[in-house]
């Protein structure tokens, strides 16, 4: 399936976050609105994307990365934390990936209070292929740039990610 519909239908469904930016704005606000929109339409068509290949969500999908990059395991605590959404959502899906034998929970060994999750085979092969896919939509979306381009865009967004932490670790200490 080609990804030029579901950008279109992405564009239209979510206001361009961009929008209330103009010359007078400070060239900093400027930029974080433009990162937020290019976030935000790369996300909404992945999302669609998802939902309309696999019939999963992005969510989903995430949990399942998490667990694919720890073979043996995550506990609930580990994948909230991970995840950056709520303990009950965790364990929502967890339980639905779990129905789906995609998943097992069993007790932690080094913590019989907690549950550790890891994927089962069917949920590592089914993971693994959604992945390959999930990967070459991200290429196909990105292809407009040069190589040089991406490249530079990489180095730069680096470069901001420095900088940002270092201000949160200076802000904390």
């Amino acid at each position: 399936m080609t990804l030029r519909p579901l950008l279109a239908d992405a564009l239209a469904a979510r206001p361009d976050r961009e929008m209330p930016a103009h010359e007078a704005h400070h060239a900093s606000l400027r930029l974080w609105l433009r990162l937020l929109s290019c976030s935000l339409l790369i996300e909404g068509t992945i999302r669609q994307q998802l939902r309309q290949e696999f019939d999963v969500t992005l969510s989903r999908f995430d949990l399942l990365a998490q667990l694919d990059r720890y073979r043996s395991g995550l506990t609930m605590g580990e994948l909230t934390r991970r995840m950056m959404f709520s303990g009950g959502n965790v364990t929502a899906i967890v339980n639905q990936l779990e129905q789906e034998a995609l998943v097992q929970r069993s007790k932690d060994p080094g913590d019989q209070r907690s549950f550790k999750v890891k994927l089962t085979p069917a949920g590592r092969k089914s993971f693994r292929k959604m992945a390959k896919i999930h990967e070459q939509w991200v290429v196909d979306l990105l292809s407009r740039l040069s190589d040089e381009d991406q490249e530079q865009l990489h180095r730069l967004l680096g470069n901001l990610k420095t900088a940002v932490h270092r201000q949160q670790t200076d802000l904390y200490q």
